[in-house]
């Protein structure tokens, strides 16, 4: 903060400390531009996460897809009546060793492994081995956190070509 006004540097640092702190100029511009097109990023995010969810509730190597909007969720027709949109995080359980997982996540060719979110791309991560390390195994697995689970941030990309990779990962060889 820059100024020759202490009074007012006084009350801004206490709403900075009480509320948070201030974007600079250039995150603000970045802001206020990506808003313009945030309703169709979701839009786009939300159906690419359905049609892949779909398609890997029908996959052999699957054990069980998480996705509210999926028929299948034990939640689906409250998510359908308090959501306008599904979002795009799918949990998915494979079928097989402890390895397989990691395996599939070191084929994928659209999907960035990171934890992070809020990007137009796709993203995955193994809960078990990265955000959920940290817990105690037992309650991990007590909680279905396993080497099987797989975590997916669904960006905008064709759909087509998230699921064509998802299909050549699939493969066990």
């Amino acid at each position: 903060m820059v100024g020759d006004n202490s009074e007012l540097a006084e009350k801004l640092g206490y709403l900075q400390n009480a509320v948070g702190g201030v974007l600079d100029p250039f995150s603000s511009f970045l802001t206020l531009r990506g808003i313009r097109t945030l309703a169709l990023r979701m839009e786009r995010h939300s159906a690419n996460a359905l049609q892949l969810a779909e398609w890997l509730e029908q996959q052999p190597e699957v054990e069980r897809v998480w996705f509210p909007w999926l028929a299948s969720h034990p939640h689906h027709q409250l998510a359908r009546r308090q959501m306008a949109l599904p979002g795009g995080m799918i949990s998915v359980v494979v079928k097989g060793d402890e390895g397989y997982a990691e395996r599939i996540i070191s084929k994928l060719r659209w999907f960035t492994l990171a934890e992070s979110l809020g990007g137009v791309e796709s993203l995955v991560s193994q809960p078990f081995s990265m955000t959920h390390a940290s817990i105690p195994l037992e309650k991990r697995l007590a909680n279905g956190i396993t080497p099987q689970l797989i975590r997916l941030s669904v960006g905008i990309e064709d759909p087509h070509d998230l699921i064509a990779d998802w299909q050549q990962a699939l493969r066990r060889e």
